[in-house]
């Protein structure tokens, strides 16, 4: 039975630090002279991406008509031919956690393209949830969600704090709960919590001496809940303490780094990047057959959307011989 809060633990002694935040070293340690260096690989014309990127596929699939991959980094493959075009672009520019993205020209409507965020992911199949930008370099550019709820809204992961980000999410009633997803993505949270005086919810498991002041720790495998329309699944293997949150009225699983779809349209669980058990992060896998959700939503790697629960299982089964196979 799901344990319900406010059945948790307050913050433990602080541990032992084990890790970096980010997926790996954050693009900060590169040479400065890198900073606007515009690569060979993009077109000509006005938005260009420098040599500091950090190949985190954010500008690619928040603009995949202008940006591309190139020899391990992002390029701009095509320059936005229309307005909708130019300003999918820039979004994707003020969300790039590097600030490698740029325009020969300054951009007049940049103001105003930062006032569309946070942006809703599907106003009408997903009401209330919506993408915040400004991803994090601390977080290797993950992407973070705001969900919009009459009980009290959700930050899932960190963004980068922007003060125009955190004055638009007052106005969507802010943030009740900032849920972390595990101890690589939590970027700029003691800066939003501090500026938005929400519970920070975290694995025991995947804290770290930065981390040790969360509010709210979750200990034991679960599951726990938030109220009757959120579960928090323990999905161990990426991290020890990786956790997916589960919105349940839409069929919505927010997965963190555990399980999404490839730049290349493959379920993945990134094993390059995991740092407790790929046996284990399988087997956590194999938890989502019994759920029925319609969309995932990842930190890192792309969006899916399952007509239903048949097609979501038979994808989820799919996957799992194929890594069996080659095991």
């Amino acid at each position: 039975m799901a344990s319900s809060f406010p059945k948790y633990r307050s913050a433990c002694p602080v541990p032992s630090p084990t890790r970096n935040t980010g997926r790996k070293a954050p693009a900060s340690v590169t040479v400065a002279s890198s900073a606007r260096q515009r690569r060979s690989q993009n077109v000509e014309g006005d938005f260009y991406v420098d040599k500091r990127c950090i190949d985190c596929d954010t500008c690619r699939w928040m603009a995949p008509e202008t940006f591309t991959r190139i020899d391990r980094q992002s390029a701009v493959s095509r320059q936005p031919s229309h307005g909708e075009e130019r300003i999918k672009a820039l979004q994707a520019l003020l969300s790039c956690p590097t600030g490698s993205i740029h325009t020969e020209k300054p951009a007049k409507e940049i103001l105003e393209v930062q006032m569309t965020f946070p942006l809703p992911v599907d106003e009408q199949k997903l009401p209330g949830i919506y993408l915040c930008g400004f991803h994090s370099e601390k977080s290797y550019g993950a992407a973070p969600y705001l969900i919009v709820h009459p009980d009290g809204n959700i930050l899932v992961d960190s963004p980068r704090y922007t003060k125009k980000l955190a004055d638009k999410i007052k106005i969507l009633g802010g943030v009740r709960y900032m849920f972390l997803t595990h101890k690589d993505d939590v970027a700029d949270h003691e800066e939003w919590s501090k500026h938005l005086n929400c519970k920070r919810i975290l694995h025991s498991r995947d804290v770290e001496i930065t981390t040790a002041d969360v509010e709210m720790q979750l200990y034991g495998d679960g599951p726990w809940n938030i109220g009757t329309d959120f579960d928090l699944i323990h999905t161990p293997g990426h991290t020890e303490g990786s956790v997916c949150l589960y919105y349940k009225p839409l069929g919505v699983l927010f997965t963190g780094d555990h399980f999404a779809k490839s730049e290349e349209s493959e379920f993945d669980i990134f094993a390059i990047y995991n740092k407790d058990s790929v046996s284990k992060q399988l087997d956590s896998v194999e938890k989502f057959l019994e759920l029925d959700f319609k969309w995932i939503l990842p930190g890192h790697g792309r969006r899916v959307e399952f007509r239903d629960m048949q097609e979501k299982n038979s994808a989820i089964e799919e996957f799992l011989l194929r890594e069996a196979a080659r095991a």
